[in-house]
């Protein structure tokens, strides 16, 4: 069978490449537009590939036309400005009460403008009627063929992009992803991440994309480890396998007279342990600090606040040795008199309230001096007579 030239095409940024077949007399390059007959009809392309392959028959792909040509590329520009003019007119005709639920997320035109193809997205609703749709729009679309194709959760969530589920700017299938892969639950076993459904579902509701970028990996390493409950022979004795760590080429072994161990590959295979390597912490130089820059606070008596006695008696500081010594703070021997709260109470007040109190207590005394030598008077003259 004769070698066959063949081109991958992409009609969106971030779309799936389709092949199809280049004829001998033609010379194209990746980066370049080609016209190409599709299902759909003519469509304009860019070419993202180019290989020879013998084991596709030509049966199974369509032709490249020709090249695009300079008044190619700005009809090209025209028609992307008619496909958002077209998916404006289906959103203001979806806002009817019988469409609730339905909308539009993305148009397109064939490059003759000849067929129209509106993406719809109605999953939530199930009695929504297609022939009635196309129906009652076509009349928005004169001398065009409307078609309709639903897409799933994940077509919209690349259509509509915005930030991913792990704190990406932009998610990996509006970046980089042209097609969808299948995922499983399995992968995220395999992978020993969280079930949890926040943890392994995307923004469109299914199973993250990620989950297969390195479900290979795992996958390979796990056929040289043993399998999680199988009873291992190990360099501490016989264990059971309870977790299987791939990325460290190791597994999780419980002994019964060591408990839960990590045991590599090799030191399975070798029958020894190996000798485990501490890692020298890395201490960093204190910072020297000078006494500029060091302010020194003293905290006296924080736990003890000052009694009355010490307000009435102050500190010792600034006193000589011999004040020291007579002051209730400087001798260790002075007992400090229990002082009432009549006595503070009468220390406590003013001078002219001080005075005012001695002066009746010296009258007081003046007028009991004054009875008491006239009593004594009064005796003497009482044994005078009666002598």
């Amino acid at each position: 069978m004769p070698e066959q030239k063949l081109i991958g095409v992409q009609f969106k940024p971030v779309g799936k490449s389709f092949h199809f077949l280049l004829s001998d007399d033609m010379e194209v390059q990746p980066g370049e537009y080609v016209i190409v007959n599709t299902a759909r009809g003519k469509q304009i392309g860019k070419v993202t590939s180019f290989e020879i392959n013998a084991s596709i028959h030509e049966q199974d792909l369509l032709n490249v036309e020709r090249k695009a040509t300079p008044q190619d590329l700005i009809l090209r520009d025209t028609i992307e400005e008619k496909e958002a003019e077209a998916v404006e007119k289906a959103r203001e005709f979806l806002k009817k009460p019988e469409y609730e639920g339905v909308k539009a997320l993305d148009a397109e035109y064939s490059f003759d403008s000849a067929r129209l193809t509106l993406f719809l997205t109605y999953e939530d609703v199930p009695n929504f009627n297609m022939r009635n749709f196309i129906r009652e729009a076509a009349p928005m679309y004169p001398d065009t063929r409307l078609e309709i194709r639903q897409i799933g959760p994940r077509d919209v969530a690349k259509e509509v992009s915005g930030l991913g589920a792990c704190g990406i700017e932009k998610r990996c299938c509006s970046r980089f992803l042209t097609e969808f892969s299948s995922i499983s639950i399995r992968m995220a076993k395999s992978q020993n991440v969280s079930l949890t459904p926040s943890e392994i579902t995307g923004i469109c509701g299914r199973l993250r994309c990620c989950l297969a970028y390195e479900h290979d990996t795992y996958e390979e390493a796990r056929k040289l480890l043993p399998k999680v409950k199988k009873t291992i022979q190990t360099p501490l004795g016989e264990g059971k396998v309870t977790q299987v760590l791939p990325m460290s080429d190791s597994v999780m072994v419980y002994l019964p007279e060591v408990g839960l161990r990590e045991i590599k590959r090799s030191e399975l295979e070798s029958g020894q342990m190996e000798e485990k390597i501490p890692i020298p912490r890395s201490t960093e130089p204190e910072e020297s600090s000078s006494s500029d820059d060091v302010e020194m606070v003293r905290f006296d008596n924080i736990s003890h606040p000052p009694t009355n006695v010490d307000r009435h008696f102050g500190t010792n500081k600034g006193k000589s040795r011999t004040a020291r010594e007579f002051s209730p703070q400087g001798n260790p021997k002075y007992q400090s008199p229990e002082v009432s709260e009549s006595d503070m109470a009468e220390k406590e007040k003013p001078d002219n309230q001080k005075n005012s109190s001695d002066h009746r207590s010296n009258s007081q005394r003046n007028r009991r001096s004054f009875r008491s030598n006239k009593r004594v008077k009064e005796n003497d003259n009482k044994n005078n007579q009666s002598g």
